[in-house]
């Protein structure tokens, strides 16, 4: 029986590419034809020539200057209301409370990025600020979250004992409660700020500015030259943007 077992998963497994394939309707015999080999690789060619023109290489710095900031505001933004939203999801202001910012946290970040962004076109218009939105909302609801599990896990002792000795809630939390806390704080702040930097790339896709915007256009006129620039402009912000979290993850957390 197990033999068998062992059998038939594989045989489902193959089953089951069969039938997305049949229900797809992929033409594999076009795509892999001499004459779809022929298109893939002129399409691809036009890739290996970047446009370097200075009016070109001017409208990217402004787009990676404009993605850089959409993505650090929206991670600012998210981790001031991630971490307002995270003093009651822990259990800092009674049950009633934590119910209601964990159901709005889990709204805020099961709403993909491209559909916050798409409808936030719709409401603040074209451009950087929708973006920017898109990024806030639902990076608020991945922060908020972790925010809250960091607090939960955080001795309450240092806390109780300067309120012990007079001090009010906030304080208690400034003094007590905050600095256990904060490498954990920056460390998620900057892990999503190297996602939000690849996202608010993609987010020009539906309107919202930056590089993807960029991007959308040359594709869309069939810009290869144009397009591969822009690709490359976003390979090195993200490579940057990498090695500049690493250094101040070192600095700032592990320090």
């Amino acid at each position: 029986m197990t033999a068998l077992l062992r059998l038939l998963i594989p045989l489902a497994l193959i089953a089951a590419v069969v039938a997305a394939f049949a229900f797809l309707q992929l033409e594999t015999a076009t795509l892999l034809s001499r004459e779809g080999f022929g298109q893939m690789a002129g399409y691809a060619a036009g890739f290996l020539d970047p446009d370097l023109s200075p009016a070109h290489l001017r409208a990217i710095g402004h787009g990676a200057l404009e993605t850089l900031a959409m993505s650090a505001i929206g991670t600012l933004l998210a981790a001031l209301l991630g971490l307002l939203l995270a003093l009651p999801a822990a259990g800092r202001c009674g049950r009633p409370a934590q119910a209601a910012s964990r159901l709005l946290l889990n709204a805020l970040r099961a709403v993909p990025e491209l559909v916050w962004a798409a409808l936030m076109v719709l409401a603040a218009g074209l451009g950087p600020n929708a973006g920017t939105l898109a990024l806030a909302l639902h990076t608020a609801g991945v922060l908020g979250r972790l925010f809250a599990e960091a607090l939960e896990n955080t001795p309450p002792a240092p806390a109780e004992a300067l309120r012990l000795h007079g001090s009010g809630r906030v304080v208690a939390f400034c003094y007590g409660t905050l600095p256990t806390l904060w490498p954990q704080l920056v460390a998620y702040t900057l892990y999503r700020w190297e996602n939000n930097i690849r996202m608010a790339s993609v987010l020009g896709f539906v309107g919202a500015g930056g590089l993807g915007q960029m991007l959308y256009m040359s594709l869309s006129l069939f810009q290869e030259a144009q397009a591969s620039t822009v690709i490359l402009a976003m390979l090195l912000m993200v490579l940057a943007v990498d090695s500049l979290s690493s250094w101040a993850r070192q600095r700032w957390v592990r320090g």
